[in-house]
């Protein structure tokens, strides 16, 4: 997935009203300003109530679910293997959001505060803050990926990581 696919997915997604925010690896990109390494995927969280812009959207540029785990995430994927993980949040009135879990009674809580704009080739984008970056990059065994992001926000922003 490069940086240019990212920002043709979020005009898509933009054009549809869809709100949606970009995580993972590129997330992390997005909050330093710069493209550190190659990324297989596009995580991106989404509105579930705007599940089904964003799905319409989506469909229409070629992609087809391969994938689902709902209501915890479902992926899409396009004939050239461009990948897509999305992940529905339900939001509260203060702003804050919760995605299901493995774990009924765990959600993924997402504060308000979460929820900021970083940049893809100096395009703002919306996306996880670098505090909810190290949250969802804790409880596992890091791959060296993992352990490269969370290098990166380190040394961009001081941060405490896990790893």
């Amino acid at each position: 997935m490069t940086a240019d696919d990212v920002l043709f997915v979020l005009s898509l997604l933009r054009r549809a009203e869809a709100d949606v925010w970009v995580g993972g690896g590129w997330g992390i990109d997005a909050l330093i300003g710069e493209q550190t390494r190659d990324h297989r995927d596009l995580d991106l969280m989404h509105r579930e109530d705007h599940e089904a812009a964003v799905l319409a959207a989506l469909s229409a540029a070629g992609f087809v679910e391969s994938l689902n785990w709902r209501p915890i995430r479902f992926v899409v994927k396009a004939a050239d293997d461009r990948e897509i993980d999305l992940h529905p949040l339900v939001f509260s009135a203060d702003g804050s959001a919760a995605q299901a879990s493995p774990d009924p009674q765990r959600p993924f809580v997402y504060p308000s505060s979460c929820f900021v704009t970083g940049t893809i080739q100096g395009t703002p984008v919306p996306c996880l803050s670098a505090e909810q970056q190290v949250y969802f990059h804790q409880g596992y065994e890091p791959t060296e990926r993992d352990r490269q992001d969370m290098a990166q926000l380190r040394r961009a922003f001081g941060i405490a990581t896990h790893f």
